[in-house]
């Protein structure tokens, strides 16, 4: 597929960013996009907002799957481009656009060129929430065309385009979201006595789960307790009856995860003792870790280190969750970092990727699929 006409898809992708299980519009242009090429090879199954599609391989001894997810974020775009969000609080800061061209770019390829070797291309809605990945992985659709090895990128605005970072074993980390409700009585400005003020108690509560890491998580290990939102109350002269706090948990092993919410609940517990309160702890959507087979991450950091024009790193672990992980408990396979140069990081209603990365994604991984196949 020819760089402009990649560059056109992305950028159409780029204007109707949609949240997880809504990816409607989303969907609708990827199966138009898909109905472009020639189809004597080519399978389509929907699957709720996201789409399976499979490329039947001439000899079909192995199957592959490469996985690209198409959710946006409930973010208002800052960034001024001429082909920014048409959905006004809505972006694809964490690249999704990027991702779905990508796999566009490589199915198209194995359309005009028929591989040996069955590909299946999975465009998996909700991977920001409230988690796509293990409800496909179990479906009917994905089950009958399961692949035998999977593969998958996210973007990293810290590498330059050409940059290809991963590692053997664990990538990502164990995450999980937090939702704490508490309600108490509320009551007059003058009168704190006759109430039981939320907002303190939320306050003393976020202060406690400062302790959580330093003085309950190994120190060889390592974990992140997050609140990154809090609301309360509804006038600056009454007491609040009821505060909520949002936030993440993100550990690098199962144990410290169960750790966590274990303190998290004690704590909580005390809170409802000390301020005589009600409270209620959900914690959303959970991922476990990105864990990259060994042989797989090896076979493709091996082939990616003799690519010209490519550059390795062998990356460290990072505390970023994605659901991808549940692919890969099941099947073996790898992701890894695409460098996109932007000075504006993940999640970021300023990120600027350079859409250089996606032609140099899409050589890379044609070549890497024909590799494997040999």
């Amino acid at each position: 597929m020819q760089t402009n006409r990649l560059i056109e898809i992305r950028r159409d992708l780029h204007k109707i960013p949609e949240i997880g299980f809504q990816e409607v519009k989303t969907q609708k242009y990827l199966i138009d996009t898909i109905n472009e090429y020639p189809q004597d090879h080519l399978e389509v199954k929907p699957w709720r907002t996201g789409l399976l599609v499979r490329v039947k391989g001439s000899e079909g001894n192995k199957t592959y799957g490469y996985r690209a997810d198409i959710d946006g974020l409930p973010i208002l775009e800052e960034t001024g481009a001429s082909y920014h969000s048409t959905h006004e609080g809505f972006m694809h800061a964490c690249g999704h656009d990027f991702h779905m061209t990508i796999a566009l770019g490589v199915l198209a390829h194995f359309t005009y060129k028929r591989p040996k070797d069955h590909l299946v291309f999975i465009f998996q809605p909700a991977e920001e929430g409230p988690g796509g990945a293990q409800p496909m992985l179990q479906s009917e659709e994905f089950q009958a065309w399961k692949p035998d090895e999977m593969l998958a990128l996210h973007i990293a605005p810290e590498y330059p385009v050409g940059t290809v970072a991963t590692k053997p074993g664990l990538l990502f980390a164990n995450t999980s979201e937090l939702f704490i409700d508490l309600k108490g009585k509320g009551g007059h400005a003058a009168l704190p006595h006759l109430a039981n003020d939320m907002v303190v108690a939320c306050s003393q509560l976020v202060t406690q789960f400062q302790t959580i890491v330093s003085r309950n998580v190994a120190p060889l290990d390592s974990a992140v307790v997050t609140v990154g939102k809090i609301s309360g109350g509804t006038k600056q002269n009454i007491i609040a009856e009821h505060a909520r706090l949002e936030g993440t948990i993100r550990t690098l092993s199962i144990e410290s995860m169960d750790v966590v919410k274990r303190r998290i609940e004690a704590l909580v517990a005390g809170i409802e003792t000390g301020f005589d309160c009600t409270a209620s702890i959900d914690y959303g959507a959970n991922y476990c870790q990105v864990y990259n087979n060994h042989e797989s991450a090896e076979r493709f950091m091996n082939f990616t280190k003799k690519r010209e024009g490519a550059v390795l790193i062998e990356c460290d672990k990072a505390m970023t969750g994605e659901d991808f992980g549940y692919f890969l408990e099941e099947i073996p396979g790898l992701m890894f970092w695409l460098g996109v140069n932007s000075q504006s990081g993940l999640h970021s209603s300023t990120l600027d990727a350079k859409e250089e990365a996606i032609p140099f994604a899409v050589s890379l991984l044609v070549d890497y699929l024909e590799y494997s196949q040999r």
